[in-house]
Formats: structure tokens, C-alpha cells, sequence
């Protein structure tokens, strides 16, 4: 039986809603109910479980591009928040300094996750005919040198640079945000920052709340200015600057698509 979207809302499926971002991006599609209707895909049966299951959360393994089909059937948009996530050795002692080593879990590098992961993804959305991908990324993709990419070998701001590109390409239109170092921190309070090729980091304003990142993400649905974008995201600190409120404001202000 496939029941029709209440046309009056936009439906939305979120990935990676079982991960740190993406379970307040989860949260604050819920709140909006009225306006949008919301759909989930997580890993594990635990993470559906954490969410408080339900039919509208799929489980899924995007590197199985069957497996995602279904939970984006008949969707308008798809924010895509899944991310390779490395592993801290064991055994690593902060008392005695130095800098622990990260793994990644096999099958679980930024290769399989980051780039075909979210490919699979973008191709099975643009099969379904959704109309709008959301991606978030991360800053310093210009630099194939940045730190980030020793992290376990995993070369992650490679591979999601690759994926952005390839959703650049796609078709579909697309909002990049390319966030900068997450704090779990209030959202809503802090002047937000657009940028471009990794020039924020340069700066001293370089940090994102995940809650503004979440925010950014639902906002770009609701405006024509969001799409065909790509663009840096950080915020100046709390008290200083006027908290963002006008967000077609803000993505009227970017004018790079990659």
C-alpha cells in the first residue's frame, strides 16, 4: 500500500539521522510536522530504536544501493547527513600526551561511506525524482594536505569533496554546506558566516554549532536562493554580531555553486 504525502507539506527523507547532527536535524523536522513530513534512515535496528522507531524510519546500508531505494520513494527532498566517523585506538592515555591514533572500521573508510555511500544515495534520489539534495560536508577540501586527511588514512575531505562534485553534476538541484569545526553548543544565538574555498579558516571564526548547521539544512528547503549552492559555514561567537533570522537573506548572499 503506498500512501500518498499530504501535498500541503514537504516530505523529506534525513540520513545519518542516528548520528550527532543528525538526530537535531531529526528533532526539529519533528517540531515542524505541520510543514514537513519526515522521514529517517539509520544503520541499525539500536538507532531506529533511539529515534523512537515508527514506519516512517527506514534502516539501511548506504553502501547497498537496494537497501536505500525504498525509504526514498515519493520523497521531494533529501538531506544527507551520513559521515565515515574514525575510531580512537584504545589505549591512548592523555595524561602522557602526545596525539591518540584513529582507525576506521573496516568496510567503514570514507571511500566506502563518503563517496560511494553518499553516490548511491545521489543516484537513487535522482531515480526517484526528488527535486531538492541537501548535503553537509565539512571546510578544508581545498586542501588535500589538511590534517584531517591523515586521520586513519581515510583521506575523508578527498572523498567528500569527490561526493559534493558528483552531486554538483547530478542534475538535481542541490544546497552544499561545508560546515566548519562542530560544537555541540545553543543554536540560534550566534551571527552566522557564508563563505567560500576555505577562506573562513583563515579566520578566527571558524566553528559551527551542530544545531546551526541543523537549522541551515531545513532552511535551505524553503528557499529557491539555497539551491544550486555550495558554500563555507561558521558563525562569529555568541554576543558578538545580531543572531541570523533572515535565511533567504543568507543564501541570497552566496553566489558559488561549487
Amino acid at each position: 500500500l503506498f500512501l500518498m504525502s499530504d501535498p500541503s507539506k514537504v516530505s523529506v527523507l534525513l540520513t545519518g539521522a542516528g548520528g550527532r547532527t543528525g538526530q537535531i536535524v531529526y528533532k526539529k523536522l519533528k517540531e515542524r510536522s505541520d510543514r514537513y513530513d519526515t522521514r529517517a534512515l539509520v544503520r541499525s535496528q539500536e538507532s531506529k530504536d533511539k529515534l523512537g522507531g515508527g514506519d516512517h524510519v527506514y534502516v539501511g546500508d548506504i553502501r547497498d544501493i537496494d537497501s536505500i531505494v525504498p525509504a526514498v520513494q515519493g520523497v521531494d527532498a533529501v538531506i544527507i547527513l551520513t559521515s565515515a566517523v574514525p575510531k580512537m585506538e584504545p589505549g591512548f592515555d592523555v595524561a602522557k600526551g602526545g596525539r591518540p591514533n584513529f582507525y576506521f572500521e573496516d568496510g567503514l573508510y570514507p571511500e566506502q561511506v563518503d563517496w560511494h555511500g553518499q553516490k548511491n544515495q545521489i543516484d537513487a534520489a535522482k531515480a526517484a525524482g526528488v527535486k531538492h539534495i541537501v548535503l553537509v560536508g565539512s571546510m578544508g577540501g581545498t586542501n588535500t594536505s589538511h590534517p584531517l586527511n591523515s586521520l586513519g588514512n581515510g583521506n575523508i575531505l578527498v572523498w567528500k569533496r569527490k561526493a559534493e562534485e558528483y552531486l554538483s553534476e547530478s542534475g538535481v538541484p542541490y544546497t552544499i554546506i561545508r560546515a566548519g569545526g562542530l560544537q555541540d553548543k545553543e543554536g540560534g544565538v550566534r551571527e552566522l558566516l557564508v563563505g567560500k574555498d576555505d577562506e573562513l579558516l583563515k579566520t578566527d571564526t571558524r566553528t559551527i554549532t551542530r544545531a546551526d548547521v541543523a537549522e541551515v539544512c531545513i532552511q535551505a528547503l524553503n528557499y529557491e536562493d539555497a539551491k544550486f549552492k555550495a558554500f563555507d559555514l561558521a558563525s562569529k561567537p555568541e554576543g558578538s554580531g545580531t543572531p541570523t533570522q533572515d535565511f533567504r537573506a543568507l543564501f541570497s548572499q552566496i553566489t558559488t555553486s561549487f
